[in-house]
């Protein structure tokens, strides 16, 4: 059997690049893909002394709605064939709805609804051929709880949840697994990014995830057909505890955690 190829985005840091080390020592050859070359060139080097993979990278901003097409037609150009996706990268907004630019909103949902939706589209025929695909999308504990206000992450996140749902069902009668992976906080470099990182700090220890952790239970996940995936004690019982959540209760919590409610 020929050697099975993921493609991991936002792969430079934090779960992307767990995945890509994950998938490494499995034994499957990679396609990295984030904005940062330098850092995706450091982590290929790593796999392929490790763990003797073919590594290759490619340096794509999926905020830029020609991405996508960009990155498959590379693939293909290279004689690459997808086997494994791991929808990864994403980001949340910093400002509020009103007070942030369309053009700041509008690569936010390209980035991760969009790019997300367009890589699936793009690898499902070849995984459809050859009888055996997996799909990972990143949501987030976020897709169980009230929405926010301000905040279209919840949304997004829930779209991604939903949607891996659904292919899910269309997809497994054709040997292809979808997994929606919603981890909770997890170490990284997201509110580094975000610039939330004191507030990140001021929380509780048990409610903090390894990257490692979190790969570890989606693939196992994915691996078998379960279409979402949790990681985590503590986040499975928050998830539990949150939905459904009547809808009156629902605004006054989204209101109650407004991260802008001050601003």
């Amino acid at each position: 059997m020929p050697t099975r190829t993921a493609l991991v985005t936002g792969a430079s840091a934090g779960i992307g690049a767990s995945f890509a080390r994950h998938l490494a020592s499995q034994g499957y050859d990679l396609l990295l893909v984030a904005r940062r070359a330098e850092r995706l060139e450091a982590l290929a080097a790593e796999l392929r002394a490790e763990y003797d993979v073919r590594c290759a990278v490619f340096a794509a901003d999926l905020s830029d709605p020609a991405a996508p097409a960009a990155i498959t037609e590379h693939a293909a150009a290279e004689g690459i064939d997808i086997d494994i996706l791991v929808n990864n990268a994403g980001l949340s907004g910093k400002t509020a709805f009103a007070e942030t630019p369309w053009g700041t909103l509008a690569a936010e949902i390209q980035l991760m609804v969009t790019a997300v939706t367009e890589l699936s589209h793009r690898v499902v025929p070849g995984m459809k051929e050859r009888g055996w695909g997996r799909i990972v999308n990143l949501s987030s504990l976020a897709a169980f709880s009230p929405p926010g206000a301000s905040l279209l992450y919840t949304g997004v996140k829930s779209y991604v949840l939903n949607i891996s749902q659904s292919l899910d069902m269309e997809l497994k009668p054709h040997g292809i697994h979808v997994t929606a992976l919603c981890p909770g906080f997890t170490h990284s470099e997201f509110h580094d990014v975000m610039g939330t990182r004191d507030e990140a700090n001021n929380l509780p220890g048990l409610l903090w995830q390894q990257p490692d952790d979190v790969v570890c239970e989606g693939w196992q996940a994915v691996m078998n057909g379960k279409p979402v995936c949790v990681p985590g004690t503590v986040n499975k019982v928050v998830a539990a505890a949150m939905r459904p959540i009547p809808t009156r209760v629902g605004y006054y919590l989204g209101g109650r955690l407004n991260p802008f409610k001050d601003a």
